[in-house]
């Protein structure tokens, strides 16, 4: 199946390089990407519910503000949540909200989250793959000594020389993410090429998003999220959701499902053994078994 790309101009100014397949006019399913990838990580996915009998959805996939050809905000400000989730309710607009349903991972998650829970009248649904729910990622580096640790890589990636030190040696720092626990098999010379490319257009952008955020561990000068309180009616979320959760994520623990019941009145917890932060690439068919079974629920 053809996958279409565009530049989607949304009307506050800024632009979204996009990934999309099935017909405009179906129901819609958009995917939000993490840190370091891009919209390409969700091709397998976007054709696979494009198809009929897959539910036959309109797929749409944005490389987030800062990532690849969309905008770059030069200001670090401009990659507060409050904006990222901007971008994405125009988009939801453009493409037919309310939506099936948004999917997101990592960073995206994040942006998701947030989306929910100011704007559930714009998703149907909204399915999570390891990206922690601010409340409880609040409570984590707030009192967990082994998340604080496990989310010190936050702290560099906000460096003001982090650029610099991830190009080192062909990015070597940044392959590195994805081979923390072993070897990743999924990670073909053709799929780092891909990253590369991005990587070389768009690393400020993505970094950026660590400097803008200050739920990262505390360190000397800054106390992160150590001052931040959220109050609780910016953390709830009415809608069905799914929360695919692989069990051996080295930078984001086990911990952070725990209480999640208590934000999200609808609730389908999967926790899923064996595997690691980048389950999608790991397991992209029972990513997709599972989201799927989600929509037909």
């Amino acid at each position: 199946m053809t996958i279409e790309t565009w530049q989607q101009a949304l009307p506050h100014g800024i632009t979204l390089s996009c990934r999309a397949t099935g017909k405009r006019g179906r129901p819609v399913l958009v995917f939000l990407h993490g840190f370091p990838e891009a919209a390409f990580v969700w091709d397998e996915l976007l054709e696979h519910f494009a198809k009929e009998e897959n539910g036959g959805y309109r797929c749409v996939a944005p490389n987030l503000r800062g990532y690849e050809a969309s905008s770059q905000p030069a200001d670090v400000a401009a990659y507060r949540p409050k904006y990222l989730v901007q971008d994405i309710v125009a988009l939801a607009q453009i493409e037919g909200a309310p939506l099936a349903c948004l999917v997101a991972h990592d960073w995206g998650g994040a942006v998701a989250w947030n989306f929910a829970n100011q704007h559930p009248q714009l998703t149907q649904r909204l399915a999570i793959v390891n990206s922690p729910h601010p409340g409880t990622f609040l409570r984590a580096l707030q009192t967990s000594a082994k998340q604080q640790e496990a989310s010190q890589y936050m702290n560099f990636l906000a460096r003001p020389d982090a650029e610099r030190l991830l190009r080192e040696d062909n990015y070597r720092r940044l392959l590195g993410f994805f081979t923390h626990l072993g070897a990743a098999p999924w990670l073909t010379g053709e799929l780092k090429e891909k990253y590369w490319q991005v990587w070389e257009r768009s690393l400020t952008g993505g970094l950026n998003y660590y400097r803008a955020s200050p739920l990262r561990p505390a360190r000397e000068g800054d106390p992160g999220a150590a001052a931040v309180t959220l109050p609780r009616e910016m953390l709830t979320v009415d809608i069905p959701t799914l929360v695919l959760w692989a069990m051996e994520d080295a930078a984001l623990l086990p911990e952070l499902v725990d209480g999640l019941e208590e934000y999200v009145s609808k609730l389908t917890l999967e926790k899923v053994p064996g595997a690691s932060h980048w389950i999608i690439h790991e397991r992209p068919a029972f990513v997709a078994e599972r989201i799927g079974a989600f929509l037909r629920s």
